[in-house]
């Protein structure tokens, strides 16, 4: 999908959409805390991901948000970015995706991401998962 024609959406339509996605996946209660931490140091960031992390990329049509969420969680598992990872578990279950279908994306990052990497993301699932029952 190439950049549509014309002007596109402005910065406002941009963080509209992203605070509405964002707060779909994440959870009102997630955003609401996000928001209520901003400071003068973390505004532009938190400006910025709402337009494009979310307002740009988690609003294209082209994956639907299952199969963001399965590359985000591979993604954060490869990377050890542990503090999102257990995020975006709990947002994967928010984005359909259960729980049985994370652990498989958990075994198959342990090919590619290595047996280390899936290890401590089965423990913070574990964690995550305990505290949603």
């Amino acid at each position: 999908m190439t950049r549509p024609d014309g002007e596109g959406l402005t910065d406002q339509e941009r963080y509209d959409q992203g605070m509405t996605v964002r707060r779909e996946v994440l959870s009102d209660a997630h955003v609401d805390r996000a928001i209520a931490g901003t400071t003068p140091l973390t505004a532009d960031f938190q400006d910025f991901i709402t337009r494009v992390a979310w307002g740009d990329v988690w609003s294209r049509p082209g994956l639907d948000r299952r199969s963001r969420s399965v590359a985000v969680l591979t993604a954060l598992i490869a990377l050890g970015h542990h503090e999102e990872l257990a995020m975006h578990l709990r947002a994967a279950l928010r984005n359909g995706l259960t729980v049985d279908e994370v652990r498989e994306v958990i075994l198959q990052s342990a090919i590619y991401c290595g047996v280390p990497a899936a290890n401590t993301a089965f423990r913070i699932a574990a964690e995550v998962y305990a505290d949603a029952s």
